[in-house]
């Protein structure tokens, strides 16, 4: 009786140290998993601010190539570079980021976007500064780089969503809620997106 009772409480250690190496294993390839994941969004992040980084740095050549024609509307130019020093000011830490944080930044972008779309509007009414040649290279550059930033969305918002899903299934969610892990925001599509600007159609 005795004896058996010795090999009662060494099962029972032994079981436990099984249970704990489970859950020791499980716990390290569920952090590194999160980690992983949470490093493969940050990337998509600094991939979306260097493209809005490349439409910022266009808008100078702009100015001055739009402050050659005296005529040019100057209000409308002041808007444009007005809204890129309101853009260009936001920044953002990924690793922390909510949803208001994004909101902010897509909200500041969006005026610059729509400050340039005036003004490229006005520009048609403009035909020698439409043909410029410094003009027409950034209309190029522009194009090229509106698209960069639809497909590094896209992007995002696809390694946001493997994160999210990855912490927020059970058991995962036990483990990311005492790692501190959180949900990354989503960036959402702005009323006509989806169509190239039209004043390059």
């Amino acid at each position: 009786m005795k004896n058996k009772g010795c090999l009662s409480a060494g099962t029972i250690g032994i079981a436990l140290l099984i249970i704990v190496g489970v859950l020791f294993f499980w716990g390290k390839n569920g952090y590194n998993n999160f980690v992983s994941k949470e490093q493969n969004v940050n990337s998509k992040w600094s991939n979306i601010e260097t493209v809005y980084q490349k439409r910022a740095n266009l808008i100078p050549n702009l100015e001055r190539t739009v402050k050659s024609y005296s005529k040019f509307e100057q209000e409308t130019l002041t808007k444009v570079v007005e809204a890129r020093s309101k853009a260009t000011s936001i920044q953002i830490d990924p690793t922390n980021m909510t949803e208001a944080d994004l909101a902010k930044f897509q909200s500041a972008q969006g005026e610059l976007s729509g400050a340039l779309s005036r003004l490229m509007a006005v520009v048609e009414s403009y035909p020698n500064l439409k043909a410029d040649q410094q003009y027409i290279n950034f209309q190029r550059e522009f194009t090229a780089i509106e698209n960069s930033i639809r497909t590094e969305t896209v992007y995002y918002n696809d390694a946001a969503k493997d994160y999210n899903t990855t912490i927020k299934t059970f058991p995962n969610n036990i483990l990311a809620n005492f790692t501190n892990f959180k949900e990354k925001p989503f960036f959402k599509a702005e009323a006509g997106a989806e169509k190239a600007p039209e004043v390059f159609k």
